[in-house]
């Protein structure tokens, strides 16, 4: 390294390989006869602080599992990623019963996870053994950049954490939590990721164009303790919107302790023949989520509510006429029979179909141009409210 920060830079680079000695993560052997050993390299970046001055060098050895090959040097390489609607619903009952929240990080964490194959590396360049640059080395660790790092990792905290009887969340990188206790407020602000991706466009000086917020309001999501400890959600959906493909775009919002915990807003790949068939399809939707939802929720067993159906709104009175009534007639037989299940699910009572006026429909500013006055009222429905 030749740049002024090169003591930084490799300093960092003793920390990753004393981990690596920490963690017991290889031997060096000599590779067996018909054996291949896969390369590795250094990956370097900086992490910054929230305002973005840099806290430290970081430098990490990885595996260049490219070369892997499956059914060899690895199995399998799935791990589960928690949803942010999940980690949403803690923080919104966290708020709610004035909860303390904790997180956590793992330094140097697929390192923990123990390796079931037998894969082979190269030496990292600049750290040669004394004991010779034939030897390679034998992973006895799940390194970064394995295809199967992250599977052996998950599987390892997994036993961990059923073994403690923990639960927890992984937070995304970049928010910022905002806690007041004495006005019982949790919040959530991502600030520094929204001006990433503005200067990332070159849009970070750029003046805003004619739109339903007023210039200068600084919105965040509030989870605040009221008493409305419930579950309900709002469905919605225009009809062929698009001016290209005549196709439909459908909106969903749900709500927990009045602020938003999960929505979407996607269009749809098939060409609706009226409004209540895309009302109805995008109500389908809206029930599969909500379905899980409660399950997530009941999971949990500290709300005694969520055993109650639980209310979607929807401004169309054919979609729900028809969720409700087990009735087929021209304008409707066409529709797929697996959109139907939502009969199903009102019988069963897992949810509960509601009129709401189109006026009061909170999911609107998802996908729909509105006067100030109005849209204001809706985000605030969702839980929105300037920072103080």
């Amino acid at each position: 390294m030749s740049c002024k920060e090169s003591e930084l830079w490799y300093n960092a680079m003793k920390d990753e390989m004393s981990s690596m000695r920490c963690n017991d993560v290889w031997d060096l052997v000599e590779l067996p006869n018909g054996a291949k050993a896969i390369g590795c390299k250094w990956v370097f970046k900086t992490k910054k602080y929230s305002l973005g001055n840099i806290e430290r060098y970081k430098a990490r050895l990885v595996a260049k599992g490219f070369t892997q090959k499956e059914g060899i040097e690895y199995m399998e390489t799935f791990s589960p990623v928690s949803k942010k609607d999940s980690l949403r619903i803690i923080l919104a009952l966290v708020a709610h019963f004035d909860l303390e929240l904790q997180q956590m990080d793992v330094k140097t964490a697929f390192l923990n996870g123990e390796l079931e194959e037998e894969v082979y590396m190269k030496q990292p360049e600049g750290f040669p053994s004394s004991d010779g640059e034939q030897l390679v080395c034998k992973l006895k660790k799940s390194i970064y950049g394995l295809k199967q790092a992250s599977h052996q990792w998950s599987m390892g905290v997994k036993f961990v954490f059923l073994f403690y009887m923990w639960m927890t969340s992984y937070l995304q990188p970049m928010i910022r939590i905002h806690r007041d206790k004495f006005q019982g407020i949790l919040g959530i602000s991502q600030g520094t990721y929204i001006n990433k991706v503005l200067e990332r466009f070159q849009m970070k000086d750029c003046s805003p164009s004619v739109s339903p917020i007023v210039k200068g309001d600084r919105f965040n999501l509030n989870q605040c303790p009221k008493n409305n400890l419930k579950v309900f959600g709002y469905s919605d959906s225009d009809f062929a919107g698009c001016v290209d493909s005549c196709k439909s775009t459908s909106r969903y919002i749900f709500i927990l302790v009045d602020g938003a915990i999960s929505w979407r807003s996607v269009k749809k790949p098939l060409t609706a023949t009226s409004t209540m068939e895309v009302e109805f399809i995008s109500y389908f939707e809206a029930t599969s989520h909500g379905v899980w939802l409660k399950s997530f929720l009941f999971g949990l067993r500290i709300m005694d509510s969520i055993s109650r159906p639980l209310s979607i709104y929807c401004d169309n009175s054919a979609t729900v006429f028809m969720a409700k009534n087990n009735k087929s007639g021209s304008q409707n037989k066409h529709i797929v029979i697996k959109y139907l299940a939502i009969r199903e699910r009102v019988k069963e009572k897992k949810v509960v179909i509601e009129h709401i006026s189109t006026k009061l429909m909170v999911v609107d500013p998802l996908t729909k141009g509105m006067l100030p006055l109005k849209f204001k009222d809706h985000v605030v429905n969702m839980g929105l409210s300037s920072f103080i």
